[in-house]
């Protein structure tokens, strides 16, 4: 039985949905040139949910009364939005998508967004400090793509948010834990599953099966090879692998592909030597060649050197994890 404030929805005419994600795009910029939006009789609506210009909610959806979708948002049946929530324009949720939850809190998600299959998003976190009836946050930006079966959960305090920013593609069953922050443009591939309070910075690339322990920090353009466990940083530009990663070297095709020049690759293919490949003569610490390097004028004067020696050099303060291992020339 339905209670009292919510109403089903009464559809202006039929229309199919279509169920090929190629075609989602397209359908949501169609909309935006003015074709009608409607609601399933099927679906279930607050009375007091926001819905913005042509709204499309399929049969068995459900949207809570705190829920603000804007416009030319599509639901496809069966998909559930709920708490308080807001959804920006030309959102489209696939069947079963779960979004929100009705706990203290909130979830916010931008503008162009595709949530797949059977996600959750927008849920209370898995950490056991988290304390019943404390406010909790996630906030997703715009131009994602969230494939099946991907969670994403809120923030374990009030004073935090799980944060994802924009242009991202993370694939099937990822899961993206509490306190969480994900920058711009990156692509993590299935089973990629970062614990607690992780930092993806952005353009990082993760193979498939990827963990990452809590607190951990990926650095920008970096690599992350497929069945890695990461427990340590990854500084930026950097490849890493292996059942407890190692550092393995520059992530070159990465660098290339993301139209760095030759000065600036060179650059790093000199400074990365100095630093993990020292050879026997040299018994400096990482610190001491850090040190050396950035009195380098000539290596300074290239932005990328800098900013790999300063994320090394973020990684070793005392609150870090440090970096992922390495095997330099003179070890055996």
């Amino acid at each position: 039985m339905i209670s009292a404030p919510f109403t089903r929805g009464f559809g202006r005419r039929f229309r199919c949905f279509s169920t090929s994600l190629k075609d989602l795009k397209a359908e949501a910029q169609a909309n935006s040139s003015g074709s009608e939006g409607f609601i399933h009789p099927a679906a279930i609506v607050h009375r007091d949910a926001v819905l913005g210009q042509d709204v499309t909610i399929g049969p068995f959806c459900t949207i809570g009364p705190a829920v603000k979708l804007g416009k030319f948002c599509r639901l496809y049946p069966g998909s559930h939005v709920s708490g308080d929530t807001e959804l920006g324009d030309n959102c489209i949720l696939m069947s079963g998508a779960i979004v929100g939850e009705d706990i203290q809190g909130r979830t916010v998600i931008g503008h162009n967004n595709i949530i797949g299959h059977h996600c959750v998003l927008g849920v209370k976190c898995q950490d056991l400090k988290y304390k019943p009836g404390s406010e909790c946050f996630l906030h997703i930006g715009s131009n994602n793509d969230i494939r099946e079966y991907t969670s994403i959960h809120r923030s374990s305090m009030p004073d935090k948010t799980t944060i994802i920013g924009n242009d991202n593609l993370i694939m099937g069953s990822c899961h993206i834990a509490h306190d969480c922050k994900v920058g711009n443009n990156n692509i993590l591939a299935n089973n990629t599953l970062l614990a607690g309070h992780c930092v993806v910075e952005d353009f990082v690339r993760t193979a498939g099966s990827t963990e990452v322990h809590q607190f951990c920090q990926i650095g920008s353009f970096s690599f992350i090879g497929g069945g890695s466990v990461v427990s340590q940083d990854v500084p930026k530009y950097t490849m890493v692998s292996g059942e407890r990663a190692q550092i393995r070297g520059l992530n070159l095709e990465g660098l290339k592909r993301r139209g760095f020049s030759d000065k600036e690759i060179r650059s790093l293919r000199v400074a990365y030597r100095r630093i993990f490949m020292p050879g026997d003569g040299n018994i400096q610490g990482i610190e001491e060649r850090l040190t050396e390097l950035e009195n380098d004028e000539k290596l300074c004067r290239v932005a990328a050197v800098c900013s790999m020696i300063q994320s090394i050099k973020d990684s070793l303060a005392a609150d870090r994890r440090g970096i992922c291992k390495y095997r330099s020339w003179n070890q055996n």
